[in-house]
């Protein structure tokens, strides 16, 4: 029980009834990598989660002796961090929404399920878990460790969260922001693109222009990132900073669209250092930009990006950064620079 979360495969757990069900199930996750349980009755599956940490759990509802949604009221108790989905064969409404309300389930599956589309759901249960147990640590090396897991998604994004929350941290103080706002923009900037552990890798490494709907996919993931910080109890800068760090000073930005000073003073700060990163970062779309490149190209974003700090940016933040990294981008601009 006190093994550390990092050492241990994932830990998966099913309760179903049916005899058959549990043992789709162990074929279905039987190469995955992860822990699984698998409880013929809600009791048992209570028992094991006092002694087991239990990432996700998936539950049926219509079972003897406790509901599903009242098994999953009673794990949220035993273990609050447990991601829990509910799957039945009689789906209606009133279902569903009991077991959002009562249980916070997080995700809701009819029968027959879909295998590619359980295994997603559970795959996306264990990022969502190692997410909110990272958040909760309230430890930075935690969110750094996080951001890594995010860039072994999309390698072209390795280090981006170190430096943008570098960037951040840099231009706040050259604003004059005091603590405990910095700190709160430092880790909102670590841990800002976090929801896209949930995106698709060949959406993320797509070397192109994406479509319109894999664009739709990419933007969901200041929302995700989102909901689980809100979870964790981050601070509101912190939230901010991952909610709002595509909005843009036009109203253009995703996802409220929020416009001029609507947008926090955190997520205005955050959202220059991304888009420096992303124009000084190689992609697999571009080259990376030579800081000169990427000032000329900061220029003329003042209408999308915030301008006095943007002039702060450039002024204080850049020299600095051209002092410590001379040789930083070697290659031409790209128009391509402010999405993702």
């Amino acid at each position: 029980m006190n093994e550390p979360l990092e050492k241990r495969a994932p830990t998966v757990m099913f309760v179903d009834d049916e005899p058959w069900v549990l043992t789709a199930f162990q074929r279905i996750f039987e190469d995955t990598g992860y822990r699984c349980i698998y409880c013929s009755s809600p009791s048992e599956a209570l028992e094991q989660a006092k002694s087991v940490k239990v990432w996700v759990v998936v539950s049926d509802n219509q079972m003897p002796g406790m509901s599903g949604i009242d098994f999953l009221c009673n794990m949220r108790k035993i273990s609050p961090d447990t991601v829990r989905i509910m799957m039945t064969a009689y789906a209606n409404l009133g279902v569903a929404i009991s077991a959002i309300n009562r249980s916070e389930a997080f995700r809701f599956i009819t029968k027959p399920w879909d295998n590619d589309e359980l295994l997603s759901l559970v795959e996306e249960g264990v990022a969502r878990h190692d997410i909110l147990t990272s958040m909760r640590s309230r430890d930075e090396s935690r969110y750094r460790s996080l951001a890594q897991t995010v860039a072994l998604k999309d390698p072209y994004t390795r280090g981006h969260c170190d430096r943008v929350a570098d960037y951040a941290e840099r231009l706040a103080r050259a604003a004059g922001v005091e603590e405990p706002l910095i700190t709160c923009i430092r880790h909102g900037s670590i841990l800002h693109d976090c929801g896209k552990i949930g995106v698709p890798e060949e959406v993320l490494n797509f070397p192109g222009k994406l479509t319109l709907e894999e664009f739709e996919i990419i933007k969901q993931h200041p929302d995700w990132g989102t909901q689980v910080a809100r979870e964790a109890h981050m601070p509101e800068a912190v939230v901010n900073v991952i909610l709002y760090h595509h909005e843009r000073i036009d109203g253009s930005g995703y996802p409220a669209g929020l416009a001029g000073e609507a947008i926090p003073l955190e997520a205005r700060i955050a959202a220059i250092a991304d888009v420096f990163d992303a124009l000084t970062s190689d992609r697999p779309y571009r080259k990376a930009n030579t800081f000169g490149e990427a000032t000329a190209v900061l220029n003329g974003l003042a209408g999308l990006l915030d301008t006095r700090l943007l002039e702060i940016f450039n002024k204080k933040v850049i020299p600095e950064l051209t002092d410590q990294y001379p040789t930083a981008g070697m290659s031409s601009p790209s128009p391509d620079h402010l999405y993702p």
